[in-house]
């Protein structure tokens, strides 16, 4: 079993669209991963969006997290890294219109 924390620091907390990108990301893993707002839970399974759509998570608050499977310390970590930078998956790239 692997656990880890992080902050919610993105203005719309744990709503729609990091909902998403959340369970997205589980989906990756085999590993069977969970979430709760303390160490002792109730835990809420992140691969299933209408679980993690209905915990509504606010900013401010610290998710923890725990899985187990044979990547779960890789499934771990791409979580908390995904909370962490606000659910932001990669940084917006501005496109060059070529010149002519």
């Amino acid at each position: 079993m692997h656990t880890g924390s992080a902050l919610l620091t993105n203005d719309v907390g744990l709503h729609a669209r990091p909902s998403v990108k959340l369970t997205q990301l589980a989906k990756r893993f085999g590993a069977h991963i969970e979430f709760a707002r303390a160490t002792t839970g109730p835990w809420v399974d992140a691969k299933s969006p209408v679980k993690v759509m209905r915990f509504k998570a606010t900013k401010g608050e610290t998710l923890h997290f725990r899985a187990r499977g044979s990547d779960a310390a890789e499934a771990l970590a791409a979580i908390v890294s995904l909370v962490e930078r606000g659910f932001a998956t990669e940084p917006e790239r501005t496109s060059q219109l070529p010149q002519g």
